[in-house]
């Protein structure tokens, strides 16, 4: 079977090399696999073969090596028209409620359909998926399959052949309007294969007709409006007319069955993770005990706040009498700082002046909300921006160097351009000649430890605050960079002093700012509603979490994170709620599954913005070997 599949595969590829899936019908499954790479590529690929390896688990043979049960194999290779590939939901097979589906062509009317049954559950982008779903809607009504199989293509415009198991019926279905499909049957031996090409199956047949024991039966043609249902029991073609008349359905009977859909692409939902909060086994140094409670729960301590009384003593002592500026807040545009900014301004009476560093990654949505908080507040701004295009061009340069030899704890080399946002708090302070330097951080909840710790590095009690690290985790992250720097020549490009200067102003240069929410607790539910109601504060159309969205490159490496370890910067922020009280473990499980979910239009926008291939860059990275 490994070598038929291959072999299949490697036949189909010249039509279409953008992604590859396949469906297995083993034992009471229905597993399915796919990947937005080309079929060459997924063969090779260690995730795949396990896949395959437990598959073919699930077939029972007698003694004589003949099947038990029936199997059933799909495959398909995609030239992507509608929904790009990046998106595993949009690629082949599609997976709806009942059904495995794959489809060629293009269905031109899809967004009508989806208009006229609002009932219909959209879930991606590509439009095979309304076929399959018409027939789910179809046949929970008829229960007959060639009636829902000619009322959809009754309903469509454009192209379509298509092949369809259900998880309630032993059986294949076939249809086309095209007649792109071709098929061999063996009654005798019990074998049916198909093939869109009479090219690739002949080929096909050729080399594996024997083991087949297909003998001399003839390629048959479906052509244009014709159809098939092919029962497993006795795999042969029942054919019938599409333009058939509901009513007038051919009374083919086919077993029931009772399969389970199981997607095995993404393998995250089987990631031990903590029993109280939600980080996974692939989170750096973690432990469980015995009833599965990682330490970070078990040693967890609220942050001890300085509280309302301090702050207002350290304000005091800068507050200015006359209106004019007292202090200095750094301000991204962001929810934290925009809230710290309306706090500072019209809770403490404080006179601030606000200032932007724009290093080429700052959102739209970020500058657009700082206009609006801005300019309710009456606060001066100063901006200060880098020379964009030259430090897109380093984060470019970094990325591809990574994907060259990627390792996790590299990541935060792609961010180094926007450390500079310390020096410039500096240069401010002597040029506008005010002492106080605030920034609207240090917020507990957005602690991300694994950053350093796939660094090598246990990060200690640092308040959020880089330059805090103890003098030894700076040795190691140092040593670590300087090592894979080594092995990685790409690295030694001309963002090499730009990094090392990230380095110095972050980690080493004295950092004696204030840090707003050492001060005061952080409350999501508040801050979002008073930025939205008082300020209309922009959120983003993609997510309901208000949380990085004005962080151009955010999206980016939580995919490179959540593809390659299980989780992102999303799993570390709810888990922290969790101990914190905030939200329960359900809440936060059903949060992360929206949240690490990656979003095309923030994503092609950060690739515009860097000069990469995104398709290529995603793809490359989805052949990474996983921690899990």
């Amino acid at each position: 079977m490994r070598h038929a599949l291959a072999d299949f595969f490697h036949l189909s590829e010249p039509r279409g090399q953008e992604a590859s899936g396949l469906a297995i019908l083993a034992g009471d499954e229905i597993r399915v696999f796919k990947r937005n790479m080309s079929p060459a590529l997924m063969l090779k690929n260690r995730e795949f073969q396990r896949f395959l390896t437990n598959s073919l688990k699930s077939v029972e043979y007698d003694r004589d090596g003949a099947l038990k049960t029936p199997v059933a194999i799909m495959g398909h290779c995609r030239l992507v028209t509608n929904g790009a590939e990046i998106v595993p939901g949009n690629n082949q097979p599609v997976l709806t409620g009942h059904s495995v589906g794959i489809h060629n062509g293009i269905v031109t009317n899809d967004t009508a359909l989806w208009t006229e049954n609002p009932h219909l559950d959209r879930q991606h982008d590509t439009d095979s998926e309304i076929l399959f779903r018409l027939i789910d809607d179809h046949y929970n009504t008829s229960a007959n399959l060639p009636a829902a199989t000619s009322d959809i293509f009754g309903k469509i415009t454009g192209s379509a052949s298509i092949a369809c198991f259900r998880n309630d019926l032993a059986a294949l279905a076939l249809a086309t309007n095209i007649g792109s499909l071709y098929f061999r049957e063996a009654p005798a031996s019990k074998v049916f294969v198909f093939a869109s090409e009479n090219f690739i199956l002949g080929s096909f047949l050729k080399s594996h007709m024997q083991e087949l024991n297909i003998g001399d039966s003839e390629t048959e043609h479906l052509g244009p409006g014709q159809a098939c249902i092919v029962p497993f029991a006795d795999p042969q073609a029942l054919q019938f007319e599409l333009d058939t008349e509901a009513d007038d359905s051919p009374a083919i009977t086919t077993d029931a069955a009772s399969y389970r859909i199981v997607d095995r692409s993404d393998r995250v939902a089987e990631i031990q993770r903590c029993t109280k909060c939600i980080l996974p086994a692939t989170y750096p140094f973690i432990e469980f005990d015995n009833n599965g409670v990682c330490q970070h729960c078990r040693t967890y301590k609220p942050l001890d706040l300085a509280g309302d009384e301090a702050l207002r003593r350290v304000l005091d002592k800068h507050r200015s009498k006359d209106g004019s500026p007292d202090c200095i807040v750094a301000f991204s545009g962001g929810r934290d700082s925009s809230y710290g900014l309306h706090l500072l301004k019209t809770k403490y009476g404080m006179n601030p002046v606000a200032y932007t560093y724009d290093w080429g990654m700052v959102t739209g949505i970020a500058r657009r909300n700082q206009a609006r908080i801005l300019g309710k507040l009456g606060v001066e701004h100063i901006l200060r921006a880098a020379d964009i295009p030259t430090k897109r061009r380093y984060m470019r340069k970094n990325i591809l160097a990574w994907l060259k030899r990627p390792h996790l704890g590299m990541i935060p080399l792609f961010m180094a351009g926007d450390k500079f946002f310390y020096d410039i708090g500096r240069e401010l302070r002597h040029e506008l000649n005010l002492d106080l330097v605030i920034f609207c951080a240090g917020n507990e909840l957005e602690r991300t430890d694994f950053k350093g710790g796939f660094a090598g590095v246990r990060e200690s009690d640092h308040g959020q605050r880089l330059f805090a690290f103890s003098l030894w985790n700076k040795i190691s992250i140092a040593l670590f960079y300087a090592f894979q720097y080594l092995r990685n020549p790409r690295y030694l490009n001309e963002s090499l002093f730009d990094s090392l200067h990230a380095f110095r102003s972050s980690f080493i240069n004295k950092d004696d700012f204030l840090y707003l929410f050492h001060y005061l607790d952080w409350d999501e539910q508040v801050i979002d509603r008073t930025l939205i109601n008082e300020y209309g504060w922009e959120t983003a159309e993609h997510t309901e979490n208000t949380w990085r969205i004005g962080d151009g490159y955010t999206s980016f490496i939580n995919y490179i994170f959540y593809t390659v370890a299980g989780f992102s910067e999303f799993d570390t922020f709810r888990s922290n709620q969790i101990r914190k009280g905030l939200i329960t473990r359900e809440e936060a499980m059903a949060l992360i599954e929206v949240e690490n979910q990656p979003n095309l239009d923030v994503l092609y926008e950060f690739a515009q913005q860097t000069g990469i291939n995104l398709e290529e860059v995603l793809t490359k990275i989805n052949t990474i070997e996983k921690l899990y």
